[in-house]
């Protein structure tokens, strides 16, 4: 059986994440987390924030704090809004952590020296105005490509071009909105990426028909444009210092320029990803140390050196068995993002970890362990709120702690699941929100529930009841439940996030029309016996509803797994429906949860609108 490892693409550490950043990557990746858990496979969650870049200086400094502190503040607090929206990661850790700073080094020292990785004097933009060297993303102009007005000088957001600051159109500086800036001259370190154009472009063609058609024809049209060495060091304080005065030759003989690098750090989009392995050892360090067998690497302090060795070996390969090959030959690795992410983690992430494995091969005669790359990836689109974008600025859209302080988080993630943007850009309306929470959580599922459990406990003392036989009624609704779990199963292993949930959707109708015909209130009048299959089955059902629904909605899931007395979190169902349907030992008991889902009133939704904006403005 396959080990299954997951990340979610890094939330940015600058500020509180919106619905649409919970839509594209850390939901989805913890809906499939926890199905495959229930389906009992060995599972590895992974996200961390993403800690580097000018926005966090300027974050840090408006806060009156230095980086790190800030850093540290603001990971408690998308640590702890995660916990809250069920997100159930394994891990959550933080870029600017050891193991990555010591990753990052390590893997640009390995593509020096494999001539991967070259020096390039570049013309930098400097604002006068800002004091400061400027990164790409913080010089905005039109983009000569599509007009866009707000392009950044590292890629346009709207027809997703790769940029330099250089190509933008009347350029100006996002931070201070001044245009006296100028160019000067810096050295830095650029990953040659055009050497992989071939490689790449045969690896992404292999993935087509398995990764969603956004993703492959995002990848191959960075191919197309022609790829292009990329930059992978900035003019900045804040980050993971490049310290080259350790590395050896390249292939050429020349050793890297140490004063002429001195002061610069790796750009944040060559460490992020490999934080996603940086964090799988920060998860192997903090296990350890919870069972008090952590080992620090720097020193082994009393210890015999032959059972240091070992306690770091045991401790180490916790977290290489699931990156390195040939360890990870049996791990399936599933990245989710939003499409804006999709370009460096089908170029410039897979560029990495192919340079560094081709140079380990090469130099070990191929005995060496290498570097595992993505399995499968799945790209969203893009949630939007009312037709425009969220805007912290402009109070416009729901972010994560706001939307706790009005509902609970079921509802947030049912909605996001159903409505996320597969196939294209997906809104969000407090019209809509209301209709589809009140329809599917209130009316189908949380309706059924309570009927069926409040009848238990009136008419049969509050336990499973015995007695009766399966009807016609039942064996239908048995084959029923068997295909629309079935057709549940696949949509949640190939990761079709909205047809998986109209699929049990589907299966909570199932329940309802089964609860409607059999009608155990009428029966019970002239025939206890079949009343008592009725009740039966319906109970059955709701400890079925407890564990497929558990990926979605898990704190209500546990309420209703506790209502019949079922363990939670369940292994997912699987096998015949009939015996799906006879898993409730007679005599258990039942109990009717507190109501699960309250209806969204009108005037919650003109309360809401209020406050968070409406309708996007006409141009």
């Amino acid at each position: 059986m396959s080990r299954i490892l997951i990340t979610s693409a890094l939330p940015y550490i600058n500020g509180i994440k919106h619905l649409g950043t919970l839509a594209g990557s850390m939901l989805p990746a913890d809906v499939y987390a926890r199905f495959q858990r229930s389906r009992g496979r060995e599972t590895l969650y992974i996200c961390a924030t993403d800690e580097h870049g000018t926005p966090t200086e300027l974050a840090a400094a408006e806060a009156g704090v230095d980086p790190a502190t800030f850093c540290a503040q603001q990971h408690e607090v998308q640590a702890e809004l995660g916990a809250r929206f069920g997100l159930s990661w394994d891990h959550f850790g933080r870029s600017s952590s050891s193991q990555n700073h010591r990753l990052t080094q390590r893997f640009a020292q390995t593509l020096w020296e494999a001539g991967l990785i070259e020096e390039k004097v570049t013309q930098q933009v400097y604002s006068n105005a800002d004091k400061r060297f400027l990164p790409d993303r913080y010089v905005i102009g039109t983009c000569p490509h599509c007009a866009y007005p707000a392009a950044r000088g590292d890629q346009c957001e709207n027809c997703t071009r790769v940029l330099d600051p250089a190509d933008l159109i009347a350029p100006r500086s996002a931070v201070s909105g001044s245009d006296d800036i100028e160019i000067r001259p810096s050295k830095h370190l650029f990953l040659r990426q055009s050497l992989f154009s071939d490689k790449l472009r045969t690896w992404i063609d292999g993935k087509k028909g398995d990764w969603p058609l956004l993703v492959t024809s995002i990848a191959l049209k960075w191919l197309d444009e022609g790829l292009q060495d990329r930059g992978i060091t900035r003019d900045l304080e804040w980050g993971v210092p490049v310290n080259a005065a350790d590395w050896g030759p390249n292939p050429d003989g020349a050793t890297p320029d140490v004063d002429g690098l001195a002061g610069k750090v790796f750009y944040v989009w060559f460490d992020a990803p490999i934080e996603y392995i940086g964090a799988t050892w920060e998860w192997a360090d903090a296990r350890a140390r919870e069972d008090g067998t952590f080992v620090d690497l720097s020193t082994p302090g009393d210890m015999r050196y032959g059972d240091f060795i070992g306690a770091l070996n045991t401790q180490t390969n916790q977290w290489q068995r699931w990156w390195q090959l040939p360890a990870a030959a049996d791990v399936t690795y599933v990245q989710f993002m939003g499409k804006d992410n999709v370009p460096f983690h089908t170029v410039g992430f897979p560029t990495t970890i192919m340079g560094v494995n081709d140079h380990v091969e090469s130099d070990s005669g191929g005995h060496a362990p290498t570097w595992k790359l993505v399995d499968r990836l799945k790209g969203f689109n893009w949630l939007d709120y009312y037709g425009g974008k969220f805007s912290t600025s402009q109070k416009r859209g729901v972010f994560m702690d706001q939307a706790l302080e009005l509902l609970p988080a079921d509802y947030w993630r049912w909605w996001v699941v159903a409505n996320a943007p597969e196939g294209s850009d997906a809104t969000f309306t407090w019209e809509q929100f209301q209709t589809q929470v009140n329809a599917d959580l209130a009316d189908v599922l949380g309706n059924f529930v309570n009927r069926i459990l409040k009848f238990t406990e009136t008419r049969f003392e509050g336990v499973v009841p015995e007695g009766g036989e399966p009807g016609e009624l039942e064996i239908k609704l048995a084959a029923d439940v068997s295909a629309k779990l079935a057709e549940l199963t696949e949509l949640m292993e190939t990761m079709e996030m909205r047809k998986s949930a109209q699929a049990l959707r589907q299966l909570w109708v199932l329940g309802n029309q089964y609860l409607t015909e059999a009608a155990p209130w009428t029966a019970i009048k002239t025939d206890r016996d079949r009343a008592a299959v009725a009740v039966r089955t319906g109970l059955n059902l709701v400890a079925l509803f407890a564990k497929v629904s558990e990926p979605f909605i898990p704190f209500a899931a546990e309420k209703i797994a506790g209502g019949v007395g079922e363990s939670f979190p369940g292994r997912w169902p699987q096998g015949d429906g009939a015996a799906l349907l006879n898993v409730l030992q007679p005599g258990t008991k039942v109990a009717a949860p507190d109501v699960l889902f309250r209806k969204i009133e009108d005037v919650q939704v003109a309360e809401w609108r209020e406050r968070f904006g409406g309708e996007v403005e006409p141009a």
